[in-house]
């Protein structure tokens, strides 16, 4: 394979083929490569197929169209490399965009990506046919992977196949002057998809405290004035969603700027064409204070669809100041996925929405909006889904075909090609038979859709989640991958690190090689050989799952550790129950046992003054974090012994202080971060290692997350986070699949000592 650069001119004809792998397809590469060869008078060809675009060009100025090929890309293209082949000339004249061809799927579709500026002034004009019509779309722009059934990309495979062109898309079509040159998705109103309800209708509901459903790119919204405290509390009612924060939708940077406000960093990622929402700091007042109850962020996206501006339009003619503000969260009523199908949306969706518009352009893959945050100054994901699926993360070097199934909660699945992985959309909680059947359903659109049959299958460590029986069910050798050791190779994958690291892997829960409670871990992760090196002393858990659900109960029993057992009748007195289970530890009950930073970041919530019981996982924990504003550590919080970090000195010193909100969320946040860059810092010295990776749900915690990497970098080490999927479950997928390569490829899974070496309390 040769990777061609540009060459000096010369006047001697060639003939080349060049075959073009990366994102290259539904991205106006075609036309691109058209307008380029004509412009340089070449003769030839382009055309699809299943890996990618295969060119042949004929003429003098071939070494300037393998410069241009690069340099002048459609902006939605990604061009990974370029094979060149030399040929004998054979004359003939004109250059054509051929009909595509087969062969072997190598190539992958773009991601959706949000409407271009120009396609936004066509239906600003009423002038243009486009003007006002909600399916606007050109090559520059539009759904991608959410329409396309199969590759190459071409209009017959997509859910455009049914809408046949009117003559004046057919001649924009065919036209190289224009944008929609082989757009496959072209369509106006003479001809496309047509919206079943007035946005005029819609807007009307929306504006009088209605609840409407609109049908998007990758499923439907439930969408309702986000200043009115009537309309959000009702949708909070109706979907049966107590307090999780929503996000918020506006037309544009101007109009998030009245509600939040933004750092550049922000900005830019709430602009760019994959529009994901963004948490950004909310301006005091700005929306209903039941948008995102006890939080300091509101999660921000800008319109991205055609029809998004049409409704925001229709809404500023209602009321023109201040510019609206739509809480716009997924249409998926009691946990279940993505609603995506009108009839789905009928039956699902009623009792629910006032009002439901829908379309006729078919939603072949469902996709939610991606969730970002910046930590340290780059964006991170909280959510990886549309706008993002299915661009792949490079592993660095080929390797067999994995699916993983990822984790039971947050549940994304994982393929993996060559050197690429492939992250799914998000799927969700696999707790009911609708999400459960979505991640199959997940599954075999992602294998087809980039033509790979798995030969492995990697799965997590619990013997019961649904998402190891569903690996189970594929027939093919698994590899079980340990939960903590998913986390920390998927930051050990999208980073390329081939060197050891030691791994800071801190979340709520995950099944431990001993069938424990894990959740705060200390890992060495050398190649294909890893061991654990550490954990956080472990927290009974009264009441085992109860006690996720209800921070009160994990207060009492960290205050029980610390040795404050009076603490929680005095905390709490009006809470009987409290008492009751502080007397019980007291007298000795067993409880299992974890050593989960989730759970002690509950157990601190509590103790503080926060959330007793929680609807919804994390809730105590961001809204702790929502309290602080400068942290500060106790150095006689926190101890390090025999790998053990036991922060019991912390709890300790909170209670006899008594210490809450913000003053309390300072103290805990401050030690926590300086406990585990001490940890990691003495695991260095002894392993001989600098690089650290964060990992595990915990590290959403943006400041955790920031305090930690500030805190290895002042110590000489080299902090890595989760940048390219999320660092919660969402990226557990990647890990496992990223691992099980290494298994597969020769490499040992085992530790290089049992699971359990340290003096861990027997209670």
């Amino acid at each position: 394979m040769l990777l061609f650069a540009a060459t000096s001119q010369h006047s001697s004809v060639q003939r080349l083929r060049l075959r073009v792998r990366g994102v290259v397809q539904g991205v106006g590469f075609r036309p691109f490569v058209f307008r380029l060869a004509q412009s340089l008078q070449l003769s030839g060809f382009v055309l699809n197929d299943g890996e990618g675009v295969l060119i042949e060009i004929e003429g003098a100025a071939t070494d300037r169209f393998q410069a241009l090929l690069r340099d002048q890309a459609p902006p939605l293209a990604r061009v990974d490399s370029i094979e060149l082949t030399r040929l004998a000339p054979r004359g003939g004249g004109g250059f054509t965009i051929a009909r595509s061809g087969t062969g072997s799927n190598a190539t992958r579709i773009g991601a959706d990506a949000a409407v271009c500026a120009e396609c936004l002034r066509d239906m600003a004009d009423p002038g243009s046919r486009f003007f006002a019509y909600a399916f606007t779309h050109c090559t520059h722009c539009g759904p991608r992977f959410t329409i396309t059934r199969g590759l190459p990309y071409d209009r017959e495979r997509t859910s455009m196949a049914g809408f046949a062109m009117c003559p004046a898309c057919q001649g924009d079509y065919a036209d190289p002057a224009s944008r929609r040159f082989h757009a496959e998705a072209i369509a106006c109103p003479d001809c496309g998809p047509r919206l079943s309800s007035s946005i005029e209708d819609a807007a009307a509901w929306l504006a009088h405290g209605g609840i409407v459903a609109l049908k998007g790119v990758g499923g439907f919204h439930l969408l309702c004035d986000a200043r009115d405290d009537a309309a959000v509390g009702r949708l909070r009612a109706r979907k049966a969603r107590d307090a999780k924060p929503f996000a918020v939708m506006v037309r544009d940077l101007v109009a998030a700027r009245r509600i939040a406000d933004p750092t550049p960093a922000e900005e830019a990622l709430l602009a760019s064409t994959a529009r994901p929402i963004v948490l950004a700091r909310a301006r005091p007042s700005a929306l209903s204070p039941h948008v995102a109850p006890r939080l300091s962020r509101v999660g921000l996206v800008l319109a991205y669809a055609p029809a998004h501006y049409l409704l925001f339009d229709a809404l500023s003619r209602l009321r023109a100041s201040p510019p609206p503000a739509l809480v716009a969260t997924s249409a998926n009523p009691g946990g279940e996925p993505l609603v995506a199908d009108n009839d789905e949306a009928r039956t699902r969706l009623r009792g629910i929405a006032d009002f439901i518009v829908s379309h006729d352009r078919e939603i072949v893959a469902r996709a939610d909006d991606s969730v970002m945050q910046v930590v340290a100054g780059m964006p991170a994901f909280i959510r990886r889904a549309r706008g993002f699926v299915p661009d792949p993360i490079d592993l660095g070097a080929d390797g067999p075909a994995v699916i993983a199934t990822g984790a039971d909660l947050k549940n994304t699945v994982c393929v993996t090609r060559g050197r690429e992985a492939f992250l799914s959309p998000h799927v969700g909680g696999l707790d009911n038979a609708q999400t459960i059947r979505f991640q199959r359903e997940t599954m075999t659109h992602l294998c087809a859709i980039l033509g790979i049959e798995p030969e492995f299958a990697a799965c997590d460590l619990h013997p019961d989640f649904h998402s190891t029986r569903a690996a189970e069910s594929l027939g093919l050798p698994l590899i079980r991958v340990q939960h903590h050791l998913a986390h920390a190779q998927a930051v050990v994958a999208e980073h390329g690190l081939r060197e050891r690291v030691l791994g800071v892997v801190m979340d709520g829960y995950g099944f431990g090689l001993d069938g424990a409670a894990w959740g705060g871990e200390l890992l060495l992760v050398d190649g294909p050989v890893w061991k654990r090196a550490g954990a956080l002393w472990p927290l009974p858990m009264p009441g085992g799952d109860r006690a996720a659900r209800e921070p009160w109960r994990m207060g009492v029993a960290a205050l029980h550790e610390a040795g404050c057992p009076g603490a929680a009748p005095a905390l709490w007195p009006d809470h009987a129950q409290a008492s009751r289970l502080a007397a019980l530890l007291a007298s000795g009950m067993r409880a299992p046992r974890t050593h989960s930073l989730g759970r002690l970041f509950d157990a601190a919530a509590a103790i503080s003054g926060g959330r007793l019981v929680q609807s919804h996982e994390g809730q105590a924990a961001m809204e702790f974090e929502a309290w602080v504003t400068a942290p500060e550590s106790c150095r006689d919080g926190y101890a390090i012994e025999n790998g053990l970090l036991d922060f019991r000195g912390l709890v300790h010193q909170m209670a006899t202080a008594g210490l809450k909100g913000r003053a309390a969320a300072n103290l805990f946040h401050g030690t926590v971060i300086d406990g585990l860059v001490q940890w990691a810092v003495s695991a260095a010295v002894s392993t001989g290692t600098d690089r650290v990776v964060l990992a595990g749900g915990c590290f959403m915690n943006r400041v955790l997350a920031e305090g930690a990497m500030r805190g290895l970098e002042r110590h000489g080490l080299a902090p890595f986070i989760a940048r390219q999927a999320p660092a919660n479950d969402g990226g557990i997928a990647l890990g496992q699949a990223a691992w099980a390569r290494q298994v597969i490829m020769g490499g040992s899974s085992t530790q290089e000592h049992p699971a359990c070496v340290y003096p861990f309390p027997s209670r």
